[in-house]
């Protein structure tokens, strides 16, 4: 099979979306597309790639039951810039190959991350790791000035010890979390949906959050299907627990298999997600 080319992916090549005040995803280059992915899937049958709706359909099955290893030949090479308490996050995602800006072959920037006003807010007393609610806008300001003006003393910092002559390894380790820093980041689309499905949530933090919903922005253009079926079965799914899903089984008891044809039915469901529907209610637990 010829490379696929997709031409939605070919006109955002190379373009930097921007993230918070000064980080960018571009889409340095791709491998494969929905088309590759239904191709692996049907390897056994030696067919070629069918109708798009039996292409999409076919996606969906293999999103809905789990099938990944088809999604694992579509691969993503993204170039990012990034604060680096935000890198440092998304490194224990270890199921990429990536390449980092060097601090001891290279002078950092002097770009830092200042957080928008909106974002200041109180630690949360109910979520040790997130924020609370929002400090008031002066507060808020002062706030940011006075990191910027750490920022600013600890690059003049940097810049004097480089000045010096010490070693550019050892004038770097005083730059604060808050330093950009850049890499090329090259995962598979099975593993960036992991990547997505966590760090797209809610629970997530803030800064990870925007680079998420930028990645799943450029992902949309490689493999729109895949990424639809994601969204669909996993991004804005969920699953039930045994005791949820005998709360669930009683309550559809009452109302009989019908009405759960006609709920699932109402709610887009096609003839064979709607059997599924209906099968995990009545699934042994």
């Amino acid at each position: 099979m010829a490379r696929t080319i997709v031409p939605e992916a070919e006109a955002i090549l190379d373009r930097e979306f921007g993230v918070l005040d000064k980080g960018f995803v571009r889409l340095v280059d791709y491998l494969g597309g929905d088309e590759r992915i239904v191709q692996s899937a049907r390897v056994s049958y030696g067919k070629g790639t069918k109708t798009f709706r039996e292409d999409r359909g076919l996606i969906r099955y293999l999103m809905r039951n789990r099938h990944t290893s088809p999604f694992e030949q579509v691969v993503l090479t993204f170039h990012a810039k990034m604060p680096v308490f935000v890198a440092r996050q998304w490194v224990r995602h270890r199921t990429a190959r990536l390449n980092e800006i060097s601090g001891r072959y290279s002078v950092m920037s002097d770009e830092f991350y200042l957080p928008s006003l909106e974002q200041v807010s109180y630690q949360s007393t109910t979520n040790r790791q997130g924020r609370g609610d929002p400090v008031p806008e002066e507060e808020a300001q002062r706030f940011i000035e006075t990191m910027r003006l750490q920022q600013e003393q600890a690059y003049v910092g940097y810049e004097n010890l480089l000045e010096a002559g010490v070693a550019r390894e050892l004038s770097r380790v005083n730059l604060p979390l808050s330093v950009y820093t850049e890499w090329y980041w090259q995962i598979d689309l099975n593993n960036l949906f992991h990547f997505l499905s966590l760090r797209l949530d809610e629970h997530a933090q803030y800064e990870i959050r925007k680079y998420a919903e930028r990645m799943l922005e450029i992902a949309q253009a490689v493999c729109p299907c895949a990424c639809e079926a994601f969204e669909d079965f996993v991004l804005y799914a969920e699953t039930f627990s045994r005791n949820e899903l005998l709360a669930l089984r009683e309550l559809a008891a009452r109302g009989g298999d019908d009405r759960l044809e006609d709920l699932g039915r109402e709610a887009g469901l096609n003839e064979r997600e709607r059997e599924q529907f209906v099968a995990k209610l009545q699934r042994r637990t």
